[in-house]
């Protein structure tokens, strides 16, 4: 609900509370952002700051702004935090309250930008301008988060140029400690950490996109917070442009956070009666530490974000050919690995890139849209009927954003390549990108995606884009609105399509993408290892369903790591399970474990993706946990192995003290040949460790790991379950984890009736 008195207005529902008031000089003081708190306790929020601290500044008569926790500043005002208003030639100042109203629904943005859908309250606030311009801020109420963005209005009779307009500003009391995810390409979201001081924490992309190198997501959490416990806040933005964050605190305690589009080389010329809009920034709060916030924002993106038609909707199992054959195939090489595919278990066949033009590299053919008749001798619905037939959908992959200067719509319309503000023509994957702020191109793009779509009665689209942009400033961002409607034109005709977007991988994991495509490919690191942290790291602010987590090839291409395929499958589980590899190269014994694989994760393909989840404490190893709370999955994982291994125990956590649940452990297979030379003291015979016996075990006997199955109260397992041993380098035991490095098990759990 929204309420409103005597100046003060707040946003409250059973999960958070979002507080300020209008001060008697027009300011908006921020008051409260957190648990659920009333009306009444505005005045025990609002500071009291006396006399100052000596350095007053501020308009004659008023109180001093630097002082004060606002909602909105500018510069010229006696505030000399940072400003998220900056226009050229003029200090922004003068803002001040005029006034407000309440909506029982979202007010919707008026440019191709995405936002938050759903159920929701809305409270404009405007803010008007000595000079004549007014400034709308909304704010948006949901169950679990409260969303902010701002609205700029040129009512002069002169163009005024914007260089800088956030998304929100609040300023907040107390201390606090925040984290980022950085990272590159096939190196994303790595964690930093770090205390909120004097001295300004920025977090920025000028990529042209969201980027790996800074999500726009972060969290701020009260020094003590935990996974459990604690307040920790989750901020995002609804974009997936250049972004721009600033977190500091001042001298007096109070913190101010911004964010929004990238100020860097950032000029809009805003018109006589023209607006501005900013992106839409998200706001979670929980006070059950960084996995009740998680939780929070996983709700608000499954419910408010993922598009309509795909929320809470199952996720296909696909098989994507881009690592078992790259640009090396012909329809009979695909129609072989389909059939593979489809006795595995999988659901989805995905044709990647090399399928257009002279596309037999990365440095020919993008931007072209005619099928290579040599490769495809039917085209696209050709191949659709075959996989029809064997029973699998099709799906496909497209570049549209990108255009090859070897191609034939570059060599048609050079021009409508996209350059450094500079000129100067800077390739990246040997690939430009086209200027998608031109109409006609945005027509172009349209047209062929959406007749290729047609034609091969496409099901799944994965959407790449596989360089960084030299673009900044307002081209960058008119791209970025050009990215949307061509987005919204084709897939808002095709409700019914999932779309995986991808850029290198997570180069562009935001929210303003999840707004279209129900789920982004995580990374191109598909070494499980990796991709085991890369996604417990997206997990901070983004739901398992919209994680594409594909099974690979071992040793892996980018790190050499020889993974076990059980562990392979077992991280995959935790997120959109997919198989990416040459399956002509399978065993027997590794066909058999993939089809268990993927018949365990049919059975609990909804809890997986939908489950809530959480992260668990693992003394021994790393753990994770998803439930829909009659069934609880939890994976313990491990990386290099110790010599004597100690007991372990997992934790999960959530379950009902009083109930009886019963435990198991997913079965799965071990590759004899990892035993080498230990299996002389097994077989009744002498063998080489790396002979044809032991090589030929591997392929074709089946060695089965040690299964726990018990059943115990929820209070027992909550303080612990303890597992079957592991191998201690003593001998072998049926009931012991024959396990080495990068391990793993599955735990099913279940209420008993």
């Amino acid at each position: 609900m929204i309420l409103s008195d005597n100046n003060v207005f707040l946003l409250k529902n059973d999960n958070l509370a979002y507080m300020f008031r209008v001060t008697e000089h027009g300011n908006l003081e921020h008051l409260h952002f957190g648990a659920p708190v009333e009306l009444c306790d505005a005045d025990a929020f609002s500071v009291k700051y006396g006399t100052g601290w000596g350095s007053n500044s501020g308009p004659e008569g008023e109180e001093f702004p630097m002082y004060l926790p606002l909602e909105w500043s500018g510069l010229g005002t006696g505030d000399y935090r940072e400003s998220p208003t900056e226009f050229a030639g003029e200090d922004p100042a003068g803002f001040k309250f005029s006034h407000y109203k309440t909506y029982d629904e979202i007010v919707p943005i008026q440019c191709s930008l995405p936002q938050a859908k759903g159920k929701a309250e809305t409270l404009e606030i405007v803010l008007a301008y000595v000079g004549g311009m007014t400034l709308h801020l909304f704010y948006t109420l949901f169950d679990t988060a409260v969303t902010r963005r701002a609205v700029l209005y040129n009512n002069t009779d002169q163009p005024v140029t914007v260089t800088k307009l956030m998304s929100y500003m609040l300023d907040m009391q107390g201390e606090f400690e925040i984290t980022t995810f950085n990272g590159s390409w096939i190196a994303e979201m790595r964690p930093y950490r770090a205390e909120v001081g004097l001295s300004g924490i920025v977090n920025e992309s000028t990529t042209g996109f969201s980027s790996a190198m800074h999500n726009p997501g972060f969290i701020l959490n009260q020094p003590g917070a935990n996974e459990t416990s604690g307040e920790v806040i989750g901020f995002n933005l609804i974009y997936s442009g250049n972004h721009y964050a600033r977190i500091q605190r001042s001298h007096e305690g109070l913190t101010r956070i911004v964010q929004g589009i990238s100020p860097v080389d950032f000029e809009w010329e805003l018109k006589p009666a023209e607006f501005f809009e900013t992106p839409e920034g998200v706001m979670v709060y929980s006070n059950e530490g960084f996995g009740g916030m998680s939780r929070a924002m996983h709700r608000f993106i499954n419910e408010h974000i993922i598009p309509v038609t795909w929320q809470h909707k199952d996720r296909p199992i696909l098989y994507n050919d881009w690592e078992g054959c790259m640009f090396d195939f012909n329809e009979s090489k695909l129609l072989s690995l389909a059939k593979k595919a489809k006795k595995l278990g999988c659901e989805l066949f995905v044709l990647d890139d090399g399928w257009f033009g002279e596309r037999n590299s990365d440095k020919a053919g993008l931007g072209d849209y005619n099928v290579n008749k040599k490769k495809l001798p039917h085209g696209l619905s050709g191949l659709q009927k075959k996989l029809s037939d064997v029973g699998l959908a099709f799906g496909l992959w497209f570049e549209p954003e990108g255009v090859n200067p070897d191609s034939d719509l570059y060599r048609a319309h050079p021009d409508w390549a996209l350059h450094a503000n500079s000129g100067v023509t800077v390739l990246g994957r040997n690939e430009l990108l086209l200027d998608l702020s031109k109409q006609e191109v945005r027509d172009y793009i349209v047209e062929n995606v959406s007749r290729c779509i047609d034609e091969g009665k496409v099901s799944y689209v994965k959407w790449d884009m596989n360089r960084h942009s030299t673009a900044l400033g307002a081209i960058a961002h008119k791209c970025v609105l050009g990215l949307y409607e061509v987005l919204d034109r084709i897939f808002g005709e095709r409700p019914e399509v999932l779309l995986e977007s991808c850029s290198s991988g997570g180069n562009r994991f935001d929210l303003g993408m999840l707004c279209f495509s129900p789920q982004i490919w995580s990374s191109d690191d598909t070494d499980a290892i990796e991709r085991y942290h890369i996604q417990y790291n997206l997990s901070y602010l983004y739901p398992l369903s919209t994680m594409g987590a594909h099974v690979s090839a071992a040793p892996h291409s980018q790190t050499l790591r020889d993974t076990p395929l059980s562990t392979r499958g077992n991280i995959s589980f935790f997120g959109l399970l997919g198989y990416e590899f040459d399956l002509d190269d399978l065993s027997s014994v590794e066909t058999e474990e993939i089809m268990n694989q993927i018949e365990f994760y049919k059975e609990h393909r909804h809890v997986f993706q939908f489950g809530e989840f959480r992260r668990l404490r693992a003394p021994e190893g790393m753990s994770i946990q998803v439930s829909d709370g009659k069934t609880t999955i939890v994976g313990l994982f491990h990386e290099l192995v110790h010599a004597a291994p100690g007991y372990e125990r997992i934790f999960p956590e959530a379950l009902m003290p009083g109930k009886i649940y019963s435990v198991e452990s997913r079965k799965q297979l071990l590759n004899a040949s990892k035993f080498g030379g230990l299996l002389k003291f097994v077989l009744p015979v002498k063998v080489k460790p790396d002979g044809i016996v032991v090589r030929t075990a591997g392929k074709k006997y089946r060695m089965w790991d040690a299964t726990q199955a018990c059943s115990a109260s929820g209070a027992a397992l909550m303080s612990g379950l303890s597992l079957n041993a592991r191998f201690m380098g003593t001998g072998y035991d049926p009931q012991m984890r024959m396990q080495g490095d990068f391990s793993s098990n599955i735990y099913l759990i279940k209420e008993e009736s």
